[in-house]
């Protein structure tokens, strides 16, 4: 059974999120504020976070960064505010989904799903052919991993996943909606913009002079070039 963690300081919402979730066969625990979602994090193990941006002591985005410092563990904020800034920031400091108050309970359930399914990782053997070695960089997609200039490199799953796609198919020009139907699946309700917030974060993680690089290409999208 899946766990799924609940960080939200209001009892009833996370009561009856709880409550639907229960109902779709996950097992989940409810934490009240942004210290206690750390520890609980770490002793629980869930499969999946749903966390909650103002909260007490520790708010959403200060409690995702912590978490994303030695995890990758999907994480959905859920947020009453709907700025495009506010969206953008969570996703720049790891989360793989933000939903905005209120919402409707089949809508949380769908992204909770979709989320799950895209991270997940299958228990069956995935061919080894799933690696990539370029220079100082290795992908490694057997065990979703990444080293670079001979450390590991820890990626979330999305992140991982844009820069395999690309590196596997070098020179090749790729449009955002392209990359979102490909990476993250035709029912991803996000906008392009998320594209661009993951090839950001992954230049910032490899900076410096390769023989390889992630290329815009203005009025397009993007290509990986060797």
């Amino acid at each position: 059974m899946l766990k799924i963690l609940i960080i939200d300081d209001d009892t009833n919402i996370s009561e009856l999120i709880s409550l639907y979730l229960n109902k779709e066969g996950y097992q989940t625990q409810e934490v009240h504020n942004g210290r206690a979602a750390l520890t609980a994090f770490e002793e629980y193990g869930p499969d999946l976070v749903l966390l909650d941006i103002m909260l007490p002591e520790l708010d959403g985005y200060d409690v995702c960064k912590e978490i994303r410092k030695k995890s990758r563990t999907p994480i959905i904020m859920l947020t009453a505010k709907g700025e495009v800034f506010d969206k953008v920031l969570g996703l720049e400091l790891g989360a793989d989904d933000y939903i905005v108050k209120p919402f409707d309970p089949k809508e949380l359930m769908a992204r909770v799903k979709a989320v799950l399914r895209r991270n997940i990782m299958p228990v069956e053997t995935v061919e080894t052919k799933n690696r990539i070695v370029l220079d100082n960089l290795v992908i490694d997609k057997d065990n979703y991993s990444v080293t670079y200039e001979g450390n590991l490199v820890g990626l979330p799953p999305k992140e991982l996943e844009v820069l395999y796609f690309l590196a596997s198919h070098p020179k090749q020009v790729f449009t955002r909606e392209q990359l979102l139907d490909k990476i993250w699946g035709y029912d991803f309700v996000g906008d392009t913009r998320t594209v661009d917030v993951h090839i950001k974060r992954l230049r910032d993680k490899f900076e410096g002079d390769h023989t390889w690089s992630i290329k815009t290409v203005w009025g397009v999208g993007y290509k990986f070039e060797k």
